[in-house]
């Protein structure tokens, strides 16, 4: 899941080490992974793939749009090729090798990925609950500064209703 911590925070939080060995491990075995947001970046560094700062912080709802790619996997196979998702991210990932583009968004182009049919990983939210968000926003809403994407706590708060819908038609 998400964090204030980077990918690459491994002196500031040495267990970020461990963590992308246990993912190491769980590909090479053949394991099912999901990785959102903070947990695709240490999935997509593990494949080898770079985790940056993305050029602008993405905190609020906002569309994602399936790549046409989405289609050909059966994870994705399915779901409404646009959706209003959850986000609180400012780095984000490049596509690993191998892997399939599956979504972006205005703000962020690589929103999700999978690799091997088995891998995913997502930039946004969608396993978020009212409470989570609302969490979110009393302990870290701090990070909440004015961009083109980025919304006030209160516009989030607003359209918490948009859990029910995300990733339907």
């Amino acid at each position: 899941m998400g964090g204030p911590m980077g990918a690459h925070d491994e002196r500031i939080h040495p267990w970020i080490f461990d963590e992308k060995k246990c993912i190491e491990r769980a590909i090479q075995n053949d394991k099912k992974i999901l990785g959102i947001c903070l947990g695709a970046q240490l999935i997509a560094t593990v494949l080898g793939a770079k985790v940056y700062v993305n050029r602008a912080r993405e905190i609020g709802w906002f569309p994602v749009t399936l790549t046409r790619d989405a289609r050909k996997t059966g994870i994705f196979n399915g779901i409404s090729g646009r959706f209003t998702a959850f986000h609180w991210h400012s780095e984000t990932f490049d596509i690993p090798c191998g892997a399939v583009h599956i979504a972006l968004s205005e703000a962020c182009m690589n929103q999700a990925f999978v690799y091997n049919d088995r891998v995913v990983g997502l930039q946004f939210h969608c396993e978020s609950t009212a409470d989570g968000i609302g969490g979110l926003i009393d302990n870290c809403g701090d990070e909440i500064r004015e961009g083109p994407f980025m919304q006030t706590a209160e516009e989030i708060r607003s359209n918490i209703d948009r859990i029910s819908g995300l990733m339907r038609p």
